[in-house]
């Protein structure tokens, strides 16, 4: 349990993450209204699953995202993780944003130092877990690489490696894949699949690429455009083993249209 998460009694939850009427409001500046941007959010993520949010930009997701992460407070409602509240960033929630955020004059092992030295990670045990990770995102012959020799792709690599690096019970993605190109972006998808089956980590994902969220996920959340709220929990019908057929599959285009139907509807 990271220090962002204050231990609270015996009862554990069954889900690793639960929100329960989470709401968020922004003020106004000059006596301007303030910005209602989630309102009364009720979402579960159980353990080791891979869920996704979808939505029209500016509906919240990365809100609510920035909340579970614990870098935002909820106006109303709560956060738990592992059934205690969250107060704060811990190294049991890594998050991986759009933007790289690596640092430009660190090298890819550097990078992903980074984020042993963070969590506190002993100085013997580092050079052991960044060669670890290195392997699992397939990067070991570019560790001494800066990042501006590598492709986009290559670099949210090492922006998930680093996110890894802690080994947190929780992956918090806000689109990762969304700055790359179609063939790169499939790439990473299928890289992701392997990241989860091979860490048990629990993810959590914002996206507005539909057929990502249902070619990834086991459960979608649609919200619904500003204020953001849960306009349908829908059931993904495919096991952890994917690949490029699962697109193909008769109930992959049925569930696309449904969700896009539901966004198109929900869209204010």
């Amino acid at each position: 349990m990271g220090p962002g998460v204050r231990a609270v009694g015996d009862g554990g939850a069954a889900a690793k993450l639960r929100c329960v009427g989470v709401t968020k409001r922004f003020p106004g500046r000059r006596r301007q209204p303030g910005t209602v941007a989630l309102d009364g959010i009720d979402l579960e993520v159980g353990e080791n699953e891979l869920v996704c949010i979808v939505g029209a930009s500016g509906c919240g997701k990365s809100t609510l995202l920035n909340i579970v992460g614990g870098l935002e407070e909820a106006t109303e409602g709560t956060v738990e993780v592992d059934g205690a509240p969250v107060i704060g960033p811990g190294p049991d929630r890594g998050m991986v944003f759009q933007a790289y955020s690596l640092f430009p004059w660190k090298t890819v092992a550097e990078n992903i130092r980074f984020g042993l030295e963070c969590a506190g990670t002993p100085r013997p045990l580092r050079a052991e877990r960044v060669q670890e990770l290195l392997g699992i995102v397939g990067l070991t012959e570019f560790a001494d690489t800066l990042p501006r020799d590598l492709s986009g792709g290559m670099r949210q690599r090492v922006a998930i490696a680093r996110a890894l690096a802690p080994e947190p019970d929780m992956l918090l993605l806000d689109e990762p894949f969304g700055a790359l190109d179609a063939q790169t972006k499939q790439v990473l998808q299928d890289f992701l699949l392997t990241v989860w089956q091979r860490t048990g980590a629990t993810i959590l994902m914002v996206t507005h690429d539909v057929d990502e969220a249902v070619y990834l996920s086991s459960r979608v959340y649609v919200f619904s455009s500003r204020p953001g709220r849960v306009a349908e929990e829908i059931e993904v019908p495919f096991g952890a083993q994917r690949g490029p057929l699962v697109r193909r599959d008769p109930r992959f285009l049925d569930l696309r249209d449904e969700i896009q139907d539901h966004l198109r509807t929900n869209v204010r």
